[in-house]
């Protein structure tokens, strides 16, 4: 009997110490699950009515327009709110019967944002009359906005406005670049409305100021059924469209080429997007100046305030601004891991990519797996949790290209310059023994470091050091079982810098190997690190993590605020480590790592085989 009370106790010990990790390390639900959608009832007011204008968008080529939306209730409350729905006709006749004896809802599907209808003005609830400044994209079909009383547990239709849309909807938009298989090829992907039997689909380019070509590309789309559950299957389905990627080949380094994105109507018309503008990758090896830009956990942010995300929105729309604004200073991006947090909610990632679009159509933005892009019980993840809403994945690497040899396993290798990246996919299972160690170790091993010296790990959870609080309960500083199968290739292989996101902060440890210092230096290194320096850059956007008050003796710099990190290889002996905030751009840490190739063939711990004087 003591021992049953015994395990009793451990028991809901352990119980109390999951759900307060599970606090700490939440962000709060996606905004769009609060609405109730299936408990929505009609009850439309004679006296109330909502009215949005302009009511044609677009008719200058623009992807984005503000709308100004006009409403009125003869019953006020301040739990009133505005839904924008798209596709425009959201009523009964759009949801799909379960079947004949069952009458589908009013709605069956969640508004792409929504606001409190006294969101601008606070005397709402006196006078009933309220405006609101919204921002919409194309994104392919047309918009309404309804007024509803009742909050977002208990809604009830009050007004409907008429249709808003855009001039082409099916335009192609949101060009994003990513470096492809090999160093001398871009890839350019983006979304439109043309499937393949009503457009041809291409890309026209060429360097500044020459000859341009055409290049064709293929066409992507997944329906419901290749999703794993709701709400991405449910209420947080839309219609996706038809994700396109063109293959720009035999790119000479460095050099400027101009693009923009066509498609042949059948009819023998041509829609085009506006012009851009990229610069071709560096040779392997090559030895100019080369900039890196690394976070983690970014999301989308509404600019109109919509939408509220638990406070996403200073990091976010920040983060996105700083970049835009150092732009001219940056060759490549890379997310690593929960990119938009749509969380099921399909209309999301046509928002983040619009969000991106000014950095995504001009430097190659490169993303990793999260555990919001992929995690789905039974379905191959690592972890069986439910944080991907449904999408297990199919979103992640339909709507981004990566060059891995299968999209499904997220893990590739770039070859950028004087770098090599070996990006992992932490919710695919890393340990000794599996496909994706292998591909690490291979990744790491097969680099030539007298020509690309700089050796740098990316992956989404932590698999090396974090002071998060969340990690500190669990007594293992990173995530368990990281570091244990992972460190001896790291130190074996000399990796320089290993960066993570997940952890919504940033700290930067010492060079590192076993929970142990390998050089008491803190901003200039110079020659062998003899460990690795491990980084959480995970402060993009989300809701920020807090950390342990416990001391951590090998973390050097902690931050609890938003910000990127940037590296700059200025030669290849010579790279320069920054930390900058979202706020302003500047930097507040930095080091320094200068050292020869003799540095990086020098023996450190584990990382030469043994020898004695027999053998």
């Amino acid at each position: 009997m003591g021992g049953m009370g015994e395990s009793k106790y451990i028991f809901l010990a352990f119980v109390l110490v999951f759900s307060m990790y599970h606090n700490v390390c939440s962000h709060g639900d996606q905004p769009l699950s609060k609405i109730a959608v299936h408990k929505a009832t009609m009850s439309l007011l004679d006296l109330a009515y909502i009215k949005a204008s302009p009511t044609v968008l677009g008719l200058e080529g623009q992807t984005t327009e503000w709308v100004t939306v006009e409403y009125s209730s003869p019953i006020p409350s301040n739990d009133d709110w505005v839904g924008v729905f798209s596709p425009a006709n959201f009523s009964a006749s759009t949801c799909p019967e379960e079947n004949r004896r069952v009458y589908p809802p009013l709605l069956c599907s969640a508004p792409i944002k929504f606001q409190y209808a006294n969101y601008s003005n606070p005397k709402y609830n006196v006078n009933g009359k309220g405006f609101l400044m919204l921002q919409l994209i194309n994104q392919r079909s047309d918009f309404s906005f309804a007024l509803f009383s009742g909050g977002l547990s208990n809604p009830k239709l009050v007004a409907v406005s008429d249709k808003v849309a855009f001039l082409n909807p099916n335009a192609p938009v949101y060009p994003r670049l990513a470096l492809g298989k090999s160093w001398d090829e871009i890839t350019v992907t983006w979304t439109s409305g043309y499937g393949i039997n009503e457009a041809e689909p291409f890309i026209q380019w060429g360097p500044k100021g020459g000859d341009h070509i055409r290049s064709p590309a293929g066409t992507l789309t997944f329906t419901r059924n290749s999703l794993c559950g709701a709400p991405a299957k449910t209420v947080g389905w839309r219609d996706p469209g038809f994700i396109h990627t063109s293959f720009l080949r035999e790119l000479w380094p460095n050099k400027i080429y101009e693009y923009r994105i066509g498609q042949k109507l059948n009819n023998g018309t041509y829609v085009w997007s506006p012009k851009y503008e990229f610069k071709a990758p560096p040779f392997p090896g090559q030895n100019s100046l080369q900039r890196v830009v690394i976070f983690g956990d970014m999301g989308k942010e509404e600019a109109d305030g919509s939408n509220e995300y638990n406070n996403f929105q200073p990091g976010s729309l920040n983060t996105t601004k700083q970049l835009i604004q150092d732009l001219k200073k940056i060759d490549l991006v890379f997310h690593i891991g929960d990119i938009c947090y749509a969380n099921g909610y399909i209309s999301q990632w046509d928002q983040f990519t619009a969000q991106v679009e000014p950095i995504a159509s001009a430097v190659p933005y490169m993303i990793a797996s999260g555990n919001h892009e992929r995690d789905w019980p039974g379905t191959g993840s690592f972890y069986q949790n439910m944080d991907s809403g449904g999408e297990c994945g199919v979103l992640a690497q339909t709507m981004f290209y990566v060059p891995a040899s299968n999209r499904a396993k997220f893990w590739y290798s770039v070859d950028y310059g004087m770098y090599r990246f070996c990006i992992a996919d932490t919710e695919h299972d890393w340990r000794e023994g599996t496909e994706q160690y292998k591909f690490i170790e291979h990744c790491l091993a097969s680099v030539d470091r007298q020509k690309q010296p700089w050796l740098v790990f990316l992956a989404h959870r932590v698999l090396g050091y974090s002071s998060c609080i969340c990690y500190a309960m669990e007594g293992s500083f990173g995530e368990p079982m990281g570091r244990d199968n992972l460190q001896k290739l790291w130190q074996k292989y000399k990796v320089d810098i290993a960066i993570y996101g997940h952890v919504h902060n940033y700290e930067r440890t010492c060079p590192i190997y076993q929970n142990i210092c390998t050089d008491e230096e803190k901003q200039h290194y110079k020659g062998p690190l003899n460990g690795t320096i491990h980084v959480v850059a995970g402060g993009g956007g989300a809701s920020l993590s807090t950390f342990t008050t416990l001391k951590t003796k090998w973390s050097i710099f902690k931050d609890y605020d938003y910000g990127f990190v940037k590296l700059t290889a200025f030669d290849t002996s010579n790279l320069l480590f920054e930390y900058k905030k979202s706020r302003d751009g500047k930097v507040y840490d930095s080091f320094t790592i200068s050292r020869d190739y003799r540095d990086i063939l020098a023996c450190t711990k584990d990382s030469c085989p043994s020898t004695t004087l027999a053998t």
